[in-house]
């Protein structure tokens, strides 16, 4: 008899396998493993994968789903591959490193931002549904990425991908994943910060789009927008420009009704009092001032690189997005744009 493993006997073509109580059949064990594992998990992550599947890409038998995962418990990216699955969805799925990211885009050539691009591009325009899960336990991992690497970035690489094949024609959806830097931002326990999030995560976004039509009409029928502050006064038109609701389908959490100012005729000041993080580095006391819908000047805490994203390109100087916000559990800033906003 050749030799077995320790703890693992053979009896004709069966295996068994020992454990602390005591010998049972191998696949009786696995199947108890199985258990075990899924007893692990935390049932909010059942909710979080529906609520994504079923709702936000609203997979259909037969789409090929791309998940992009960076920093993410593989436990929740094996029940949201379970949901793809039992929606009839063909799951795909790439898991990223913040770390290696960073290290990546510090060091990006052109050579090699176009061979990335070409690669995903061929990748996604296979896709029918694409959700992106990023759980950065850094929030200032990329703070030290020069900005001109950020703009190669942006330019040879995401927009190729992303701006030109995913958002326009995919049914996508994007969400961080709750970790100890988010809730550090939140000035708030990792504990209480995980039931925040998923109750706002998991919110009835199915009553959110309808309670927001009576919006979308009054949107739809406005002119005049002007904004008053402490530090603001700025006003616009949104006369003619499309009104659009959201409640999940794009964006988790979510809850707000969007439209876009006539392009010139933004005029005024506004100051913002809430913090805004971009690519690891944190903007505050953000003042633009406008004439005929371009900013003309900008300050903040970090005036230089503030102007360097605004100098991006020729449209950047001008506003592209008005919307009010209505998600009923976020009431205050955490420095995290998919909250904030």
């Amino acid at each position: 008899m050749p030799h077995q493993p320790e703890g693992v006997s053979r009896k004709g073509a069966l295996f068994y396998q020992k454990d602390s109580v005591g010998v049972v059949p191998k696949r009786k064990a696995a199947k108890r493993v199985r258990k075990e594992e899924e007893a692990l998990r935390d049932p909010r992550w059942q909710q979080l994968a529906q609520v994504l599947v079923e709702h936000s890409t609203r997979v259909q038998p037969g789409d090929k789903v791309l998940i992009e995962a960076t920093d993410v418990p593989e436990e929740f990216l094996c029940v949201l591959v379970e949901q793809v699955v039992q929606a009839g969805g063909v799951p795909l799925v790439e898991t990223r490193s913040s770390r290696v990211l960073r290290t990546l885009q510090r060091h990006a050539t052109e050579e090699q931002l176009q061979l990335l691009a070409e690669v995903e591009k061929f990748r996604m325009e296979k896709m029918q549904c694409y959700i992106g899960v990023r759980g950065t336990l850094n929030s200032a991992q990329m703070s030290d990425v020069p900005m001109e690497k950020v703009e190669m970035v942006q330019r040879l690489w995401w927009k190729p991908v992303h701006s030109e094949v995913r958002v326009p024609r995919t049914r996508w959806v994007v969400l961080r994943w709750p970790n100890d830097s988010m809730a550090q931002q939140a000035n708030m326990s990792t504990e209480a910060f995980e039931d925040y999030y998923f109750r706002v995560c998991t919110i009835d976004y199915g009553r959110m789009e309808q309670a927001v039509q009576p919006l979308v009409e009054w949107m739809s029928q406005t002119d005049r927008v002007r904004l008053v502050g402490p530090g603001t006064d700025l006003t616009f038109s949104i006369r003619g420009i499309p009104v659009v609701p959201c409640y999940g389908l794009r964006n988790i959490p979510d809850g707000e009704c969007f439209t876009a100012p006539v392009r010139d005729s933004v005029e005024g000041v506004i100051t913002f009092n809430v913090p805004s993080l971009y690519h690891g580095k944190t903007f505050e006391n953000i003042r633009l001032v406008f004439r005929e819908g371009k900013i003309v000047e900008a300050a903040c805490n970090l005036t230089d690189e503030l102007n360097a994203i605004l100098d991006f390109d020729e449209g950047a100087r001008y506003v592209g997005e008005f919307s009010l916000g209505f998600h009923p559990l976020i009431l205050h800033p955490m420095r995290d744009t998919l909250f904030d906003e």
